[in-house]
């Protein structure tokens, strides 16, 4: 039975390995995204790209999906797009290509929404182009997980003037 908070919502208290994947109970696994963790803007791009570098988009993703969760509701798609970016590299990593596939192609979809506007002076059409890129090569047998991380990575690092 999953853990669940005092709302009842379910909690990820089990720990997991590198890749994101939950350990039995009572292992030693990785560090984890608090629950309550409630990071600015800035500070969640920061360690997302820190996380990525680490090759660690499963850790990158919780600290977005944080961002997403107690961020303001207008910028819920660019959170939500840039966790489940990071979800689909996860996929990558785990040997997933279908789950890769629907998360990276779910993720990019979300930012159309904000057409030519650089929030946080994220160049969106250019991640949005990478994550194209990397479906192509997974349908191709060709996607290699380190490659593809590194590459949404340096998107997040490519970062211009703000909106």
């Amino acid at each position: 039975m999953r853990d669940r908070d005092e709302a009842g919502r379910p909690r990820s208290s089990r720990p997991r390995d590198e890749y994101g994947r939950p350990l039995p109970r009572g292992e030693e696994g990785v560090p984890r995204i608090p629950d309550d963790y409630a990071p600015d803007a800035e500070e969640a791009l920061e360690e997302a790209r820190r996380l990525l570098a680490a090759e660690r988009p499963f850790h990158a993703h919780e600290v977005l999906e944080a961002r997403w969760k107690t961020g303001p509701a207008d910028e819920r798609e660019l959170w939500q797009g840039l966790a489940q970016v990071c979800v689909g590299l996860t996929h990558i990593q785990r040997g997933n290509p279908a789950g890769a596939v629907a998360l990276l192609t779910r993720g990019a979809a979300r930012f159309s929404t904000y057409g030519s506007r650089r929030p946080y002076g994220l160049d969106l059409r250019a991640l949005a182009r990478a994550t194209d890129q990397i479906v192509v090569e997974i349908d191709s047998g060709a996607a290699e997980a380190h490659e593809a991380i590194s590459r949404i990575e340096k998107r997040l690092r490519d970062v211009h003037d703000h909106d």
